[in-house]
């Protein structure tokens, strides 16, 4: 059941990672880390 948990947290993170690699590179635009400048 934990195991279970932990899987899908860590294909939460990995949806959002390819989500934002798929998106820079079909724009051809760099990343911007927009959490680095938060206040």
């Amino acid at each position: 059941e934990q195991n279970k948990e932990k899987m899908s947290t860590i294909n939460v993170i990995r949806n959002k990672l390819l989500a934002r690699i798929f998106a820079v590179v079909k724009r051809g635009t760099p990343y911007v880390d927009t959490m680095r400048y938060a206040a």
